[in-house]
């Protein structure tokens, strides 16, 4: 029998690298979920006097290091002055050094965002006239390379170990708890657990390279190692591994103790009462360990950061549980079927109890899915403008893959069901005592008792031959036995709807493997909120210098922090000269809808000559729109322009942009 499966498990397992290696070969550097948005000066801008600081803005909090934020001039050289700070909400700055040459500088920037992942990049602006700059490689890699590519694989193992172990470990204690004395299924969990500890020991390691230069020779840095431990993310992966010390202590009391308890026949009521205690202990503290695992991943990643955080995470956590246990319960569910010994078959009651777990849990994950679409899509434009929307689309079809696979499953389960009574029986009988097969004869009859065999082989020995020599005799009775559980095992292996139910189940587990690496990739991938807002702020409309009209465009993101608190500010100023102006301000959601709010205001400043504030109140107009005539710009100038953006009675915001008019 091991002849005809192996090379489908062996499919499975090729299936599995084949799709590793193909997402994971693409990585590409830098998969960040912070975006930059806004710069002063802006990128490709000439300016007419040095700056005294460089200023970066990104759509969330980032973390920065001493080197996060580097300004080099056109011979390569730093002219940064101090470390990198916040100067307000998500912009940070860093001074320059004084009396700046003219030409073209290069502003690196690598910081590390909220949700744990690195964002790197680099853009040029000039001094007084553009010049040729030696500056070709400015060091951002960070989360591309040798290390980019062993950290996704990491990540993606320790979803794979955290989903066998949780998973196979629900399906022993929820739908079949002989499988605690199952070895196939021992190694399963315990290979879960195996595997979930060596990938956050190696995710533990790479972090500081893989946020930092992305050199393999770094992973072994113990400084980069300290720093990791004081990042939320290295105290997620410190949690992990304690965790996964408790997770130790409940498979060696599952597979030891609650095993042998299970495998005792014949014990009086007060067993039977220490069994139940002992799975209901079980299984309470198998639900806190797992919860607390999967909140490692919570606490660290997307749902840490952005809207509604106090929900997210909690929605996440069960949303991890509910993959975990319909993930890793079919993973079981094929190992049992598969590998389940003769004398421990997989009843029909456990295929049903296991089929009413997944069904649970495609609904929790129904519901939490749509949440977690919502909060990092945000319209439904994303889905396909976005790469998190489309992977996002792909994961959607193959679960629809899996529910109608499922759904076969469920099928080949009512049929086996309807078989499983007679063919329960009649193995009963061929285990009862002699009594018993009476009254079962009918049975019996049907399928020879292997005792019967037994007996007739163990009877005295025929008139006038030697007396049997009882090591003989023990041997005897062991092949004897082995081939009563062969033939039992070949008898239920034929039975068509068992066969049905394995090919069904190795469909489901063959779409779960594809399914898990691509929501590893959209773990990985910039959420599509973030990504519109980007491009928003980024557009060619938002670019200072004057059009052909003489007119100034100016877009400013925002975030109040409050509900519905996102946005876009966009300035027209027309003719962006010295005296009267027209201005037109549009407030838009992120998806671009125009969007009212209580109350805006716009305040222009000329700092190099000590000039404003300058208040402008704008009339509102329509949805989204407000207008002021008579501007008045007194002179010439750099000059800067702030929006204070209130969103309700107590979210409120100022941001602001450098434009030269005049």
């Amino acid at each position: 029998m091991t002849r005809t499966i192996t090379p489908r498990l062996r499919t499975l397992v090729l299936l599995l690298l084949a799709v590793t290696g193909a997402l994971f070969a693409g990585a590409a550097p830098a998969a960040a979920h912070a975006a930059l948005t806004g710069s002063d000066p802006a990128q490709g801008v000439v300016v007419d006097r040095a700056p005294t600081q460089i200023s970066l803005t990104f759509s969330e909090q980032v973390a920065t290091g001493d080197n996060s934020l580097r300004v080099l001039d056109p011979k390569g050289k730093p002219v940064q002055s101090g470390k990198p700070a916040n100067v307000s909400g998500t912009t940070y700055a860093v001074r320059l050094h004084a009396g700046l040459a003219d030409g073209t500088y290069t502003v690196a920037y690598q910081v590390v965002s909220a949700d744990s992942h690195p964002v790197a990049g680099a853009y040029t602006f000039s001094i007084g006239a553009p010049s040729r700059t030696v500056v070709s490689d400015t060091g951002a890699g960070a989360g591309g390379g040798p290390v980019g590519r062993l950290y996704a694989v990491g990540r993606y193992l320790s979803y794979a170990g955290f989903i066998v172990l949780a998973g196979g470990a629900a399906f022993v204690l929820a739908c079949w708890r002989q499988g605690a004395g199952v070895r196939a299924l021992q190694r399963l969990v315990v290979g879960g657990w195996l595997t979930l500890t060596a990938a956050t020991l190696a995710l533990l390691l790479l972090r500081g390279s893989y946020t930092s230069s992305g050199k393999l020779g770094d992973v072994l840095d113990l400084d980069l190692l300290g720093q990791v431990l004081q990042t939320k993310t290295g105290a997620a992966l410190v949690s992990r591994l304690l965790l996964l010390a408790a997770a130790a202590l409940f498979v060696a009391v599952l597979f030891g103790t609650y095993a042998r308890r299970e495998e005792e026949e014949g014990a009086d009521e007060d067993a039977a009462a220490e069994r139940r205690d002992l799975g209901f202990g079980l299984g309470i503290g198998g639900v806190v360990v797992a919860a607390g695992l999967a909140a490692s991943w919570a606490m660290a990643e997307h749902a840490s950061t952005g809207l509604q955080p106090g929900i997210a995470m909690p929605v996440d956590i069960v949303h991890l549980l509910a993959v975990a246990c319909w993930f890793g319960g079919l993973t079981a569910l094929l190992v049992a079927l598969y590998r389940a010994p003769a004398d421990t078959p997989l009843r029909t009651g456990a295929v049903r109890r296991f089929s009413r777990l997944a069904f649970g849990s495609v609904l929790a994950l129904v519901a939490t899915g749509v949440y977690q679409s919502w909060r990092q899509l945000g319209s439904w434009s994303a889905f396909t403008d976005t790469r998190y929307g489309q992977l996002l689309l792909v994961k959607l079809g193959l679960v629809a893959v899996m529910v109608g696979l499922a759904w076969i499953s469920r099928r080949w389960t009512g049929r086996l069901a309807e078989r499983g009574t007679a063919e329960e029986a009649s193995e009963a009988a061929a285990d009862a005592p002699p009594a018993e097969a009476e009254v079962q004869a009918p049975v019996a009859a049907t399928v020879p008792s292997g005792a019967a065999v037994a007996e007739a082989g163990e009877a005295g020995p025929a008139e006038g031959e030697a007396p049997a020599d009882p090591g003989r005799a023990a041997q005897l009775a062991r092949q004897r036995a082995a081939v009563e559980t062969a033939r039992r095992k070949r008898v239920r292996d034929a039975d068509p709807s068992r066969a049905g139910l394995r090919r069904s189940v190795l469909a489901e587990a063959g779409v779960a493997v594809v399914l898990l690496a691509v929501t590893t990739a959209l773990t990985q991938t910039e959420p599509g909120r973030t990504e519109l807002e980007a491009r928003a702020a980024t557009a060619p409309a938002a670019s200072s210098p004057a059009d052909t009209s003489g007119a100034l465009t100016l877009d400013m993101p925002f975030d109040t922090g409050g509900k519905n608190g996102k946005g876009l500010v966009r300035i027209d100023l027309d003719p962006a000269r010295v005296g009267a102006n027209e201005m037109h301000l549009y407030v838009q959601r992120p998806d671009g809808r125009p969007y009212d709010i209580p109350e805006v205001k716009v305040a222009l400043t000329l700092k190099a000559k000590k000039i404003g504030p300058l208040p402008v109140a704008p009339e509102h107009i329509t949805t989204g729109h407000w207008a002021a005539n008579g501007v008045q710009v007194p002179m010439a100038g750099d000059w800067e322009v702030a929006v204070t953006v209130r969103t309700s009675d107590i979210d409120q915001v100022t941001v602001s942009k450098n434009a030269q008019i005049g």
